[in-house]
């Protein structure tokens, strides 16, 4: 039975005393900001480590399984059997990793703490993130600007961002054309002096077009707010905050070995800005031609190629009229939802029903199944359990 969900006592003492310590993690951007929090409290303290992120509640089961005794295994996100980990339902996992550092003796970075919680759907300096953000602006780390939420500071990298949807999103010339109508210059796109003035007017036209797309939806308007007026990270890896997170949620899942170098600290920006670039437009191209359906509080989205739990959380925040999204691919599915509510439970119970591995995050959900099943099984069988 999976251990989601269940409190547990953090491992300090484990982890501690061990000569090595193996980390396997859930692949999304809270999970991943987690595994850099703990490897770099590990790292701090010299106890040798290995990262590695399983995107489902069985391959991670099978790698903790694999490790010997002599190596204590720390499972982010949930797992069957006996481990420990670090799996709250009730908060963002990366939450739980500050006080495990801090337990082991470090303070963790505030930013990557900031971008894990944002991946989480927690605003920096909100509930336990306020020491986080006071930190940070203490130590000069932080700045509020007008503008928007992406990881550089090219204006035109808003087409990959899985933050924003508009009618350019996915395609950058048509993002580099729809900006050209604020009236500056094309080289003034790829600029760190963009002013004040200039960031207001991109952040005003972005969320007129979000909020204005035709299939956009009422819960558009609190989403496009997330990525407005972004606190900026003068001295981080990425441009912004939320910037940050979109890269730890793209990476996770496409480029998992890039995204934990990026995580404990390596310098891995370039790589990780490529696979996310590549992410969001794979994502935002899969949503434009997906086929859609509404099935009693379940909005489904088919999709032909695609990152099916990004398409499903894109689709969440920005066109699904009910209160869950269910994105179908081949052999997989991604879930996602605004509610704040454990899926733990209702997916495990799906998993069983249809002899599928699964997994489960803050708002959001993956499942891998046989390729040959129905489409009308899956729609039935998630709608019937969430």
């Amino acid at each position: 039975m999976s251990t989601t969900g269940r409190p547990a006592a953090l491992p300090t003492a484990a982890l501690e005393s061990a000569g090595f310590v193996r980390i396997v993690s859930r692949a999304d951007g809270d999970a991943l900001a987690a595994v850099g929090i703990v490897a770099r409290a590990l790292a701090e303290r010299e106890t040798p480590f290995q990262a590695a992120v399983r995107p489902t509640v069985g391959s991670r089961t099978d790698r903790v399984a694999a490790a010997d005794d002599t190596t204590e295994t720390l499972a982010i996100g949930a797992i069957d059997g006996d481990a420990h980990r670090l799996a709250p339902s009730d908060r963002p996992t990366t939450l739980a990793a500050c006080d495990l550092s801090r337990e082991l003796g470090v303070e963790p970075d505030p930013v990557l703490a900031l971008a894990g919680a944002f991946a989480a759907g927690v605003e920096p300096g909100a509930g336990e993130t306020e020491h986080l953000l006071e930190t940070a602006r203490d130590r000069g780390l932080l700045e509020r600007r007008p503008g928007v939420a992406i990881p550089t500071d090219d204006v035109a990298d808003l087409a990959y961002s899985t933050l924003c949807r508009a009618p350019w999103s996915g395609d950058s010339e048509a993002t580099t054309e729809s900006l050209a109508d604020l009236d500056f210059d094309s080289e003034d796109l790829d600029s760190e002096d963009l002013d004040d003035e200039t960031w207001r007017r991109v952040g005003s036209l972005v969320a007129l077009e979000a909020v204005g797309d035709e299939p956009a939806t009422e819960s558009a308007a609190h989403a496009i707010g997330r990525v407005l007026n972004p606190h900026a990270t003068p001295e981080g890896p990425f441009a912004t905050v939320g910037g940050y997170a979109d890269v730890l949620e793209a990476t996770a899942l496409v480029a998992p070995g890039t995204g934990v170098a990026l995580a404990i600290g390596h310098d891995a920006s370039e790589s990780a800005l490529e696979a996310w670039r590549e992410h969001g437009r794979r994502a935002h191209d899969a949503l434009d031609g997906a086929s859609t359906g509404r099935y009693d509080g379940l909005f489904v989205v088919g999709v032909d190629d695609g990152p099916v739990e990004t398409v499903a959380s894109v689709a969440a925040r920005y066109r699904s009229p009910e209160p869950f999204v269910l994105a179908i691919g081949e052999g997989e599915a991604g879930i996602a939802t605004l509610e704040a509510r454990s899926l733990g439970g209702p997916l495990e119970a799906v998993s069983r029903e249809l002899e599928a591995d699964y997994d489960v995050g803050r708002r959001r959900g993956y499942l891998q199944y046989d390729p040959e099943m129905d489409d009308s099984t899956i729609i039935a069988t998630v709608r019937d359990r969430l």
